[in-house]
């Protein structure tokens, strides 16, 4: 694969992701309006937290939906990624993918030029949430979006290559609600995006605290958290990394000609 290759087919892959976006002005919108409303309504009887303070890197009588920044940021992430795996499946249907992997081009590869361009536009997207936050002068400083800028593309990463892996397996469009009901909720939910997950622990639901101490969202969020602050979450860092390079390795596999799921598809 030469280098001019490359380049093109990156250029190609990731610039038709980002021109969808641009045609579709109403999807920067509805990212937007999901985490805010979630900051106006489930913070609204939760303005402090003050018992934060054992299990936070900051300082516990910070407004409670400042807490809540790094989990809604990755949210818009999450769904965005959910978003191009939606795409991706119409496009199989549609005989688009097709045509995109039989390019002379090795498919890990035209994978990854698909992953750069959805990350592209969840870290897009998760930063215009996060300069309305600012706007919003809730204690978030622009600074505080710099710092947490390396977390936040990390984190893009994975679920980008989460989405990935969820296109191989959903095999029709009709079968993205149950995904979104069984898969993504969960993942959001039973994790620290909301509220500490020590709290879990202590409240005596010792087995979503371990569910939700192993889940690769949690491990984003409060790498994104502690950047914010300066800090850096090593353990968290690394479990992103793997989970990124796992869920890419399983979506490659996925779509190999002769050992993936994708074959069975139509359009495939």
């Amino acid at each position: 694969m030469k280098l001019l290759h490359a380049r093109l087919a990156l250029a190609a892959i990731a610039g038709r992701e980002i021109h969808k976006f641009l045609r579709q002005p109403g999807r920067l919108a509805s990212s937007l309006v999901r985490p805010l409303l979630w900051m106006v309504v489930f913070a609204a009887g939760f303005r402090q937290m003050p018992d934060l303070g054992s299990v936070m890197p900051f300082d516990p009588q910070l407004d409670y939906r400042l807490y809540m920044v790094p989990g809604l940021a990755l949210m818009v992430c999450l769904f965005n990624g959910m978003q191009s795996s939606l795409a991706m499946v119409y496009d199989r249907e549609m005989g688009v993918m097709r045509l995109l992997l039989t390019a002379p081009l090795p498919r890990s590869y035209l994978l990854a030029c698909k992953l750069a361009g959805g990350a592209f536009l969840s870290v897009i997207q998760a930063l215009a949430f996060m300069i309305l936050v600012v706007i919003w002068s809730i204690g978030l400083s622009p600074w505080q979006v710099v710092t947490s800028l390396p977390a936040l593309i990390l984190g893009a990463l994975m679920l980008s290559a989460f989405g990935l892996v969820l296109s191989v397996y959903i095999r029709q469009l009709e079968n993205f609600a149950g995904t979104m009901n069984f898969v993504i909720f969960p993942m959001f939910f039973l994790s620290s995006a909301l509220y500490p997950i020590q709290r879990m622990h202590d409240a005596g639901a010792v087995w979503i605290y371990r569910i939700a101490s192993f889940n690769p969202f949690t491990h984003a969020v409060e790498a994104m958290r502690y950047a914010l602050y300066g800090q850096m979450a090593t353990l968290s860092i690394v479990v992103i990394i793997v989970s990124t390079i796992v869920f890419y390795m399983i979506a490659a596999a996925g779509y190999d000609p002769q050992r993936g799921l994708v074959r069975n598809t139509r359009g495939g």
